[in-house]
């Protein structure tokens, strides 16, 4: 980049990176992933899910965007990628490790699964920051989103085992998942025609949660 090029981008203002459309795509999944935390933390786990899954859909979906989006600069593709990996931390790191913690009911015994969790998630985003994909269509390692798409699909069977058990049950997973976040194996990088099966997932979990929620 060139003296004037240097000039110019020092003087784009923060605001103005949020009105590209893929980092408001962004920002309404860290939204998804804020409400998760918060649904988590009063116990309303259905809730919590629901909103883990959609911070999912739009995580992929601002990349879609991004991708399709004609004359975005270099400085808003870097940016959209910085915030993009900063916002994943939060959703598939600090969201999961918050939801065992308070499905564990805060017991000191799930604080060092939270901290395994939020610690795979920055050391598998500083990896990809650095390295990025292998290829245009794999993965070093599982990626995050998996975790959370795994933990919807397990939770619905949340009745079917007193608390205590299932919350073992999903701390053992959780840790499982990480060993597959940091392990060096190749993993595809869904994308195309998945973020249609991704949408019907999402949508359909969100119809049963709700309805889950709504028996009650």
């Amino acid at each position: 980049m060139n003296d004037p090029e240097r000039q110019q981008s020092h003087q784009t203002g923060m605001i103005t990176f949020v009105r590209d459309l893929p980092n408001i795509c962004s920002l309404a999944g860290l939204l998804c992933a804020v409400l998760s935390i918060y649904y988590a933390v009063l116990g309303n786990f259905p809730v919590a899910i629901i909103g883990m899954i959609w911070a999912v859909l739009f995580d992929w979906g601002d990349g879609i965007i991004a991708r399709r989006m004609k004359g975005r600069t270099d400085e808003y593709r870097a940016f959209g990628g910085q915030l993009d990996s900063l916002i994943d931390i939060v959703s598939f790191g600090i969201c999961p490790a918050v939801f065992l913690l308070s499905y564990g009911e805060f017991n000191p015994w799930f604080l060092p699964g939270a901290f395994v969790i939020v610690a795979t998630s920055a050391i598998r985003l500083s990896y990809f920051n650095v390295f990025g994909l292998i290829d245009d269509s794999t993965y070093m390692g599982l990626a995050l989103d998996n975790n959370v798409i795994i933990l919807a699909f397990v939770f619905l069977f949340n009745g079917f085992f007193s608390q205590p058990i299932f919350s073992v049950i999903i701390y053992a997973m959780l840790m499982s998942m990480t060993i597959f976040n940091l392990a060096p194996i190749r993993t595809p990088k869904f994308a195309g025609r998945w973020v249609y099966v991704l949408l019907v997932y999402v949508l359909g979990l969100t119809v049963i949660y709700s309805w889950i929620l709504w028996s009650k």
